[in-house]
Protein backbone atom coordinates (compact mmCIF):
# COMPACT_ATOMS: atom_id res chain seq x y z
CA UNK A 1 0.00 0.00 0.00
CA UNK A 2 1.38 3.06 -1.26
CA UNK A 3 0.77 6.48 0.91
CA UNK A 4 0.37 9.86 -1.18
CA UNK A 5 3.76 10.63 -1.57
CA UNK A 6 5.86 8.76 -4.80
CA UNK A 7 9.74 9.21 -4.14
CA UNK A 8 11.70 10.31 -7.17
CA UNK A 9 13.93 7.11 -7.76
CA UNK A 10 17.10 9.27 -9.49
CA UNK A 11 18.93 8.56 -6.37
CA UNK A 12 19.42 7.02 -3.15
CA UNK A 13 17.11 7.93 -0.28
CA UNK A 14 17.15 7.67 3.34
CA UNK A 15 14.19 6.41 5.20
CA UNK A 16 12.70 5.50 8.48
CA UNK A 17 10.82 2.46 8.74
CA UNK A 18 8.60 2.01 11.43
CA UNK A 19 6.91 -0.82 12.82
CA UNK A 20 2.80 -0.09 13.68
CA UNK A 21 1.37 -1.62 16.87
CA UNK A 22 2.63 0.12 19.65
CA UNK A 23 5.21 2.80 17.33
CA UNK A 24 2.46 4.78 15.74
CA UNK A 25 -0.66 3.15 17.31
CA UNK A 26 -1.75 2.28 20.40
CA UNK A 27 -1.45 -1.28 21.72
CA UNK A 28 -3.55 -3.55 23.71
CA UNK A 29 -0.95 -5.28 26.06
CA UNK A 30 -1.83 -8.41 27.61
CA UNK A 31 -0.21 -10.60 29.65
CA UNK A 32 2.73 -7.98 29.69
CA UNK A 33 2.66 -8.75 25.64
CA UNK A 34 0.83 -6.17 22.90
CA UNK A 35 -1.40 -6.82 20.66
CA UNK A 36 -2.89 -4.79 17.54
CA UNK A 37 -6.15 -3.35 18.18
CA UNK A 38 -9.01 -5.84 16.86
CA UNK A 39 -11.76 -2.79 15.53
CA UNK A 40 -10.83 0.75 13.93
CA UNK A 41 -12.90 2.09 16.54
CA UNK A 42 -10.06 1.12 18.92
CA UNK A 43 -6.98 2.38 16.51
CA UNK A 44 -5.70 5.54 18.55
CA UNK A 45 -2.69 7.21 17.14
CA UNK A 46 -0.42 7.87 20.17
CA UNK A 47 0.61 10.95 21.15
CA UNK A 48 3.49 12.66 19.56
CA UNK A 49 3.29 10.43 16.32
CA UNK A 50 2.33 12.96 13.96
CA UNK A 51 5.05 15.73 15.40
CA UNK A 52 7.66 12.61 15.01
CA UNK A 53 6.19 11.91 11.15
CA UNK A 54 6.43 15.78 10.46
CA UNK A 55 10.04 15.97 12.13
CA UNK A 56 11.42 13.00 9.78
CA UNK A 57 10.12 14.13 6.63
CA UNK A 58 11.20 17.82 7.15
CA UNK A 59 14.46 16.10 7.34
CA UNK A 60 14.20 14.38 4.18
CA UNK A 61 13.35 10.92 5.35
CA UNK A 62 10.99 8.55 3.32
CA UNK A 63 8.88 7.02 5.96
CA UNK A 64 7.46 3.63 5.56
CA UNK A 65 5.64 1.28 8.09
CA UNK A 66 6.60 -2.61 8.16
CA UNK A 67 3.83 -4.52 10.13
CA UNK A 68 3.22 -7.75 10.68
CA UNK A 69 -0.46 -8.60 10.88
CA UNK A 70 -0.38 -12.62 11.41
CA UNK A 71 -4.20 -12.55 12.79
CA UNK A 72 -5.13 -12.09 9.21
CA UNK A 73 -3.23 -14.89 8.23
CA UNK A 74 -4.67 -16.92 11.11
CA UNK A 75 -8.63 -15.80 10.32
CA UNK A 76 -8.95 -13.96 13.51
CA UNK A 77 -8.85 -10.79 12.30
CA UNK A 78 -10.69 -9.34 8.68
CA UNK A 79 -8.02 -7.32 5.74
CA UNK A 80 -10.60 -5.21 5.66
CA UNK A 81 -10.59 -3.85 8.87
CA UNK A 82 -6.71 -3.90 8.88
CA UNK A 83 -6.64 -1.81 5.58
CA UNK A 84 -9.34 0.35 6.98
CA UNK A 85 -6.53 1.05 9.51
CA UNK A 86 -4.39 1.92 7.02
CA UNK A 87 -5.95 4.33 5.07
CA UNK A 88 -6.75 5.98 8.71
CA UNK A 89 -2.87 6.11 8.71
CA UNK A 90 -2.11 7.31 5.43
CA UNK A 91 -5.25 10.66 6.25
CA UNK A 92 -3.90 11.01 8.86
CA UNK A 93 0.37 11.16 8.96
CA UNK A 94 2.75 11.59 6.17
CA UNK A 95 3.63 8.05 5.23
CA UNK A 96 5.27 7.00 1.81
CA UNK A 97 4.20 3.21 2.33
CA UNK A 98 2.61 0.37 4.45
CA UNK A 99 4.44 -2.83 3.77
CA UNK A 100 2.42 -5.37 5.22
CA UNK A 101 3.12 -8.89 6.14
CA UNK A 102 -0.48 -11.04 6.26
CA UNK A 103 1.27 -14.21 7.32
CA UNK A 104 0.47 -16.35 10.17
CA UNK A 105 3.67 -17.33 11.34
CA UNK A 106 3.48 -21.26 11.27
CA UNK A 107 5.77 -21.55 8.12
CA UNK A 108 8.86 -19.81 7.32
CA UNK A 109 8.28 -16.38 5.72
CA UNK A 110 10.67 -14.52 4.06
CA UNK A 111 8.16 -10.97 4.33
CA UNK A 112 7.45 -11.85 8.49
CA UNK A 113 9.35 -9.57 11.05
CA UNK A 114 12.32 -10.69 11.85
CA UNK A 115 13.10 -11.77 8.21
CA UNK A 116 13.89 -8.41 6.42
CA UNK A 117 11.70 -8.80 3.27
CA UNK A 118 9.27 -6.01 3.57
CA UNK A 119 11.92 -3.55 4.07
CA UNK A 120 14.12 -5.28 1.15
CA UNK A 121 11.43 -4.86 -1.21
CA UNK A 122 10.71 -1.32 -0.13
CA UNK A 123 14.37 -0.57 -0.63
CA UNK A 124 14.34 -1.91 -3.83
CA UNK A 125 10.77 -0.36 -5.33
CA UNK A 126 11.36 3.33 -3.44
CA UNK A 127 15.41 3.25 -3.68
CA UNK A 128 16.35 3.43 -0.47
CA UNK A 129 19.79 2.93 1.04
CA UNK A 130 19.42 0.92 3.88
CA UNK A 131 22.70 1.59 5.18
CA UNK A 132 21.46 5.14 5.50
CA UNK A 133 18.08 3.93 7.00
CA UNK A 134 16.76 3.25 10.93
CA UNK A 135 13.97 0.97 11.78
CA UNK A 136 12.24 1.48 14.66
CA UNK A 137 10.46 -0.68 16.59
CA UNK A 138 8.85 -1.84 20.03
CA UNK A 139 9.78 -5.46 20.13
CA UNK A 140 12.21 -7.70 19.64
CA UNK A 141 11.07 -8.82 15.75
CA UNK A 142 11.92 -4.99 14.73
CA UNK A 143 15.62 -5.12 15.87
CA UNK A 144 16.27 -7.93 14.34
CA UNK A 145 14.51 -7.13 11.14
CA UNK A 146 16.47 -3.63 11.01
CA UNK A 147 19.55 -5.70 11.31
CA UNK A 148 19.08 -8.00 8.87
CA UNK A 149 18.11 -5.17 6.41
CA UNK A 150 21.59 -3.51 7.58
CA UNK A 151 19.76 -0.75 8.99
CA UNK A 152 19.91 1.45 12.30
CA UNK A 153 17.96 0.21 14.84
CA UNK A 154 15.89 2.29 17.03
CA UNK A 155 13.75 0.25 20.32
CA UNK A 156 11.09 2.09 22.29
CA UNK A 157 10.78 0.40 25.73
CA UNK A 158 7.77 -0.45 26.83
CA UNK A 159 8.94 -3.08 29.36
CA UNK A 160 7.15 -5.71 27.64
CA UNK A 161 7.34 -9.19 29.11
CA UNK A 162 10.11 -10.35 26.24
CA UNK A 163 13.73 -9.84 25.66
CA UNK A 164 15.77 -8.59 23.00
CA UNK A 165 18.02 -10.52 20.94
CA UNK A 166 19.67 -8.16 19.08
CA UNK A 167 21.25 -5.12 20.65
CA UNK A 168 19.54 -1.74 19.44
CA UNK A 169 21.71 1.17 18.52
CA UNK A 170 19.71 3.45 20.62
CA UNK A 171 16.59 3.20 23.11
CA UNK A 172 13.95 5.85 23.76
CA UNK A 173 10.48 5.93 25.40
CA UNK A 174 8.87 7.25 22.62
CA UNK A 175 8.82 7.95 18.71
CA UNK A 176 9.10 11.53 19.09
CA UNK A 177 12.46 10.80 21.48
CA UNK A 178 13.50 8.46 18.32
CA UNK A 179 12.80 11.08 15.80
CA UNK A 180 14.41 13.75 17.45
CA UNK A 181 17.66 11.25 18.48
CA UNK A 182 17.30 10.15 14.08
CA UNK A 183 17.41 13.61 13.10
CA UNK A 184 20.60 14.65 15.14
CA UNK A 185 22.50 12.27 13.98
CA UNK A 186 25.58 13.27 11.26
CA UNK A 187 24.92 12.77 7.89
CA UNK A 188 25.42 9.62 6.42
CA UNK A 189 27.15 9.15 2.74
CA UNK A 190 24.47 7.97 0.99
CA UNK A 191 25.32 5.20 -1.93
CA UNK A 192 25.29 7.40 -4.86
CA UNK A 193 27.93 9.55 -3.22
CA UNK A 194 30.32 6.92 -2.20
CA UNK A 195 33.64 6.01 -3.47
Amino acid sequence: MNGPLHPSASAPRRAVFLDRDGVLNRAEVRAGKPFPPQALADFVILPGVPEACRLLREHGFLLVVATNQPDVGRGTQSRETVEAMHALLLRELPLDRIEVSWDAGDTPSDFRKPAPGMLLRAATECHIDLAASFMVGDRWRDIDCGHAAGCQTVFIDYGYAESLRARPVHTVSTLLEAAQWIVSRPPVILASNRV
